[in-house]
């Protein structure tokens, strides 16, 4: 039996540059981002929680995204600082934004360092609001309350926000957050398990939908053109309905709690060939195919199912699913997609604590 879901090939140079960004000191390298690194780390971000991680965590995990998508320096830099002057989602004051801009604007840049100011001073819910109900300007101007944003100002911060959200978000932040960005004020103690951080880890299931959104805001004739088009959801000219990001979410995890019957994995195949289907635009469930077509000896599914997912990862530069970070999954993936090149996947359960990675094939 072939699988009858659609597996992305693999874009050779995307995938190249991901993988210059698993080592821990690519930012060490980048020429712009490695001087401003040390000043951020001074300020402690290393030591604060956020979300999945901690804010260094964050910041340099959208600050990957953004290089992987070849974004401009002045975009690269927001996107490591997008929230230090704090926010309205986030009460991080790294720099003082009525004292400490000019020590900002000094390391990074006027323009730098404007759009970090904006980005953290006008309001993102708005924002988002507006994108969401098609308000964009002919010249690709948005107004947030009583601020107008430039066109140019308005693709870094779509960019940037997409980058932002997809390294953050997992269920628990969707629990507190629900509804994002109209966020209904819900008292912990009528909902007290929402509020047990990290809750089980699961992926998201309304949130990529809403990314893909702000992706295809930048296909407005005033902003396309003006950065370059992240690679995600077939560079920003897909969408992803709601309604089928929660069903493959819903799907994925069912497999991942063993919800599915255990004598026979016809029914985990079904789920994930399904979740595949109905959100091509992430790794992670199609990873999990690819090593249970393994386990079933169907090699040649097993190589696409992986290649595929290895193309999301390469796309993204962050997981999906937060359990365990980018880098891993993309270790695993390339394992998987090396034992079905090979036709050598172990078949004891001792044996695959012993798989290691090889030189990829061309």
């Amino acid at each position: 039996m072939t699988s009858t879901a659609a597996f992305a090939p693999l874009d050779p140079d995307l995938h190249s540059r991901a993988l210059a960004l698993l080592d821990d000191e690519w930012l060490a390298h980048d020429v712009d981002l490695a001087p401003v690194l040390p000043i951020v780390l001074a300020r402690g971000v290393g030591q604060d929680w956020h979300k999945a991680g901690t804010f260094r965590h964050h910041l340099v995990g959208v600050a990957r995204t953004l290089a992987l998508w070849r974004q401009p320096r002045d975009v690269r830099l927001l996107g490591l600082l997008h929230s230090v002057y704090g926010n309205a989602f986030v009460d991080l004051v790294k720099f003082d934004p009525t004292r400490e801009r000019a020590r900002l604007r000094e390391a990074v840049g006027e323009r730098a360092e404007q759009l970090v100011y904006l980005f953290c001073t006008a309001s993102r819910a708005q924002f988002v609001r507006q994108l969401l109900a098609g308000r964009i300007q002919p010249d690709g101007s948005v107004q947030v309350d009583e601020q107008r944003l430039p066109a140019d100002v308005v693709a870094a911060f779509i960019v940037v926000s997409m980058a932002d959200t997809c390294e953050q978000w997992f269920a628990w932040q969707e629990d507190i957050y629900s509804g994002f960005p109209d966020v209904p004020q819900v008292p912990q103690a009528a909902h007290w398990m929402a509020a047990l951080w990290p809750g089980p880890m699961r992926p998201p299931s309304r949130i990529y939908a809403h990314i893909s959104q702000l992706g295809a805001a930048l296909q407005h004739p005033a902003l396309k053109g003006l950065l370059p088009m992240p690679p995600v959801f077939d560079h920003c000219t897909r969408t992803l309905a709601a309604g089928d990001e929660a069903a493959a979410s819903s799907l994925y995890w069912s497999v991942i709690a063993q919800d599915q019957p255990l004598v026979q994995m016809d029914g985990a195949v079904a789920a994930l060939e399904h979740a595949a289907r109905l959100n091509p635009w992430v790794g992670e469930p199609q990873m999990v195919l690819a090593q249970l077509y393994l386990i079933a000896g169907r090699s040649k599914d097993a190589e696409v199912a992986a290649t595929g997912a290895l193309q999301c990862y390469s796309a993204w530069g962050n997981a999906w699913d937060k359990r365990v970070q980018w880098d891993a999954w993309m270790a695993w993936a390339r394992i998987l997609r090396q034992g079905a090149q090979t036709g050598a996947w172990p078949e004891r359960l001792d044996k695959l604590n012993n798989v290691a990675l090889r030189p990829e094939r061309p």
